[in-house]
């Protein structure tokens, strides 16, 4: 079952859907679910590139997690000006999905995930750090750089217009200083320590935006902690945006593969305790 919603968080509406865990995962009482949240990339939507985040959501919530997805202030169907709300906002509006989530009488508060996409997943990790209630993270192709990273796909011409004149257009997006700016205020690989849950890397050899090699050095920076595991994946062949049936579905499969054995781990370990 699927429900779309509107959060309110100050004075946006985010848009979202709710995947509800399948008929027969809801059935079981004994436990509260696995929350997931999707955060989605620079200038996209809750939707995903080739519906990547439909199938997805789909996927997770037919193995037993509530799945929720949602569109950034002035992206998909969320009103607001995306391009003059910046980097700290996304993470608050993240929070603001996890509160909503987090509240459901059948989710497990200490079970929240965040799957972030490219920017999304710089995004996942800096809130994951602010909110102790994310456990796990599912980083797919993650930006390392924000700013380096955005300017590069916007275009160093388009940066610089918008610094000499207040704005810039791309891909139908009006981009502000103010935006740039907070790109630069953060660091995800410096951050990136101080989240002490576990870690999933999913990234394809053949990315165009974002290499393969920041998958990489996250795993060497997530390996620094002294809690937490951190595995990765990497695809073959695999785009940016994963834009293949073969490749969609292999990020699908590895993430709900993963997610489902530590939930396996750590029942084992609560009967172990017990």
């Amino acid at each position: 079952m699927e429900k779309q919603l509107i959060i309110r968080h100050a004075e946006l509406e985010l848009t979202a859907t709710l995947h509800y865990p399948a008929d027969g995962a809801r059935k079981d009482k004994q436990a509260k679910k696995q929350a997931i949240v999707i955060c989605h990339g620079f200038v996209g939507n809750r939707i995903g590139v080739d519906r990547l985040f439909v199938k997805t959501a789909r996927a997770l919530a037919e193995q037993g997690s509530y799945v929720l997805r949602f569109d950034y202030g002035g992206c998909g169907e969320s009103n607001g000006d995306y391009g003059s709300l910046g980097f700290d906002s996304m993470i608050d509006q993240t929070r603001t999905a996890i509160d909503y989530i987090a509240d459901m009488d059948d989710v497990d508060p200490r079970r929240i995930v965040l799957l972030g996409h490219s920017l999304g997943g710089a995004v996942a990790i800096a809130a994951s750090v602010r909110d102790k209630r994310v456990k796990r993270l599912v980083l797919w192709s993650p930006v390392g750089y924000p700013f380096n990273d955005i300017v590069r796909i916007v275009g160093r011409s388009g940066y610089d217009e918008a610094v000499n004149t207040g704005r810039t257009d791309y891909a139908g997006y009006t981009l502000t200083p103010v935006f740039f700016d907070s790109l630069m205020q953060h660091q995800p690989f410096q951050s990136a320590p101080r989240f002490g849950g576990d870690v999933l890397l999913v990234h394809g050899t053949s990315d165009e935006l974002i290499p393969a090699d920041y998958s990489f050095l996250y795993q060497k920076v997530f390996w620094t902690r002294s809690e937490g595991l951190c595995d990765k994946e990497i695809i073959f062949q695999a785009n940016h945006t994963y834009s293949t049936r073969q490749h969609q579905q292999e990020a699908i499969r590895v993430t709900s593969d993963w997610l489902t054995g530590l939930e396996r781990k750590q029942e084992e370990w609560q009967h172990w305790s017990i």
